[in-house]
């Protein structure tokens, strides 16, 4: 199929093979060009197919999906969305191999059931993304930069919230790597991530960072130099009780598509603080983020997006920068460094 996106399946389980096959073949735009039961078979066949992505088990037989991205990143890279159970364990295995090199994650799983509703719908709108991303070549060609807006007084700044989605976590831990422990306010994370998923991801970011970093809880006080992250399968906000700022932890509305959201966090902080935020949004694909942004813009507050070159999807940051909302539109790894010189 000319034109066609080309997939490569891995999985040591021909059940479920066979299931990601027929999604992936429900999609007359994708092409699945080979399947593989372990890691090594996966590697042997990347070589000799090159596919545009792959979709990964993590447990396997032979050579396990971590191991295998490592690999397959060290000798061919191509993009990779792991499919895992979303147990406490399978979290952080996932994690490890996004740390690897892998894009992108999805259930196998979900409420006992197997291969979700969700996953029909998610899986080809993400091979399709990623997809894009591979085949279009950096073009080493130095970006026209929005010009910076923001005239900020020192100490203007009350609080960082940054957003992200697919891409996400990778994106966060290098950036918040790069802050100190003394970094004088505190930071609300937004990302799309299921409720299994985020107690683990805050441990690794809180092992790995300088600052603190803790899945949110119900009445926290949000301190300088640490960053709460909201937790998966629900909503955070930002309330203020007399002089007291909190954060709430709910369970957000059936019909909001994303929880947590960017845009309820967003939202919520701007009304705490007017024109007191710096809100950073980061790759991921959508637009969360993009109708608080319009709000924060309003009352003052500043907002950063990542650059096109430096996300793994470039919905997010492009939502807010279409819409004129950017002071600064930046590559990933000047973020952290910026943001200390901003606050």
């Amino acid at each position: 199929m000319t034109g066609s996106v080309r997939v490569l399946v891995v999985d040591d389980s021909v059940f479920f093979q066979r299931r990601i096959i027929d999604i992936l073949q429900r999609d007359p735009a994708i092409e699945v060009v080979g399947q593989a039961g372990d890691g090594l078979a996966a590697l042997a066949a990347v070589r000799k197919l090159k596919p545009d992505v792959i979709t990964m088990d993590v447990e396997m037989p032979v050579l396990d999906g971590i191991n295998a991205v490592k690999r397959i990143m060290a000798e061919c890279p191509t993009p990779i969305i792991m499919l895992s159970a979303f147990t406490q364990e399978g979290a952080k295995a996932t994690l490890n191999a996004l740390e690897a090199g892998a894009v992108d994650f999805l259930p196998k799983q979900q409420n006992g059931r197997s291969l979700p509703d969700l996953i029909s719908q998610l899986l080809p709108q993400r091979v399709h993304a990623l997809s894009r991303k591979h085949r279009i070549p950096f073009k080493a060609v130095p970006q026209q930069r929005q010009p910076i807006r923001e005239h900020r007084r020192t100490g203007q700044y009350k609080l960082v919230v940054i957003g992200a989605s697919t891409g996400g976590p990778v994106a966060i831990q290098q950036l918040l790597s790069v802050l100190p422990a003394e970094f004088p306010l505190p930071l609300l994370l937004v990302v799309h991530m299921p409720e299994s998923f985020t107690p683990a991801f805050a441990a690794r970011l809180n092992a790995q960072c300088k600052i603190a970093v803790k899945e949110a809880r119900d009445g926290d006080t949000p301190q300088p130099g640490h960053a709460y992250l909201a937790p998966g399968g629900k909503q955070m906000q930002l309330q203020q009780h007399g002089s007291r700022v909190e954060i709430r932890i709910y369970e957000g509305l059936p019909e909001q598509m994303y929880r947590p959201s960017v845009d309820v966090t967003l939202g919520s902080a701007g009304a705490v603080y007017p024109g007191g935020i710096l809100a950073v949004v980061l790759t991921g694909m959508g637009a969360d983020g993009k109708l608080a942004a319009q709000q924060l813009k309003a009352g003052g507050s500043t907002i950063w997006s990542q650059d096109e070159a430096s996300c793994i999807v470039y919905g997010m940051p492009q939502a807010v920068e279409k819409a004129g909302l950017s002071d600064r539109v930046l590559p990933l790894h000047e973020i952290g460094p910026l943001l200390m010189k901003a606050v």
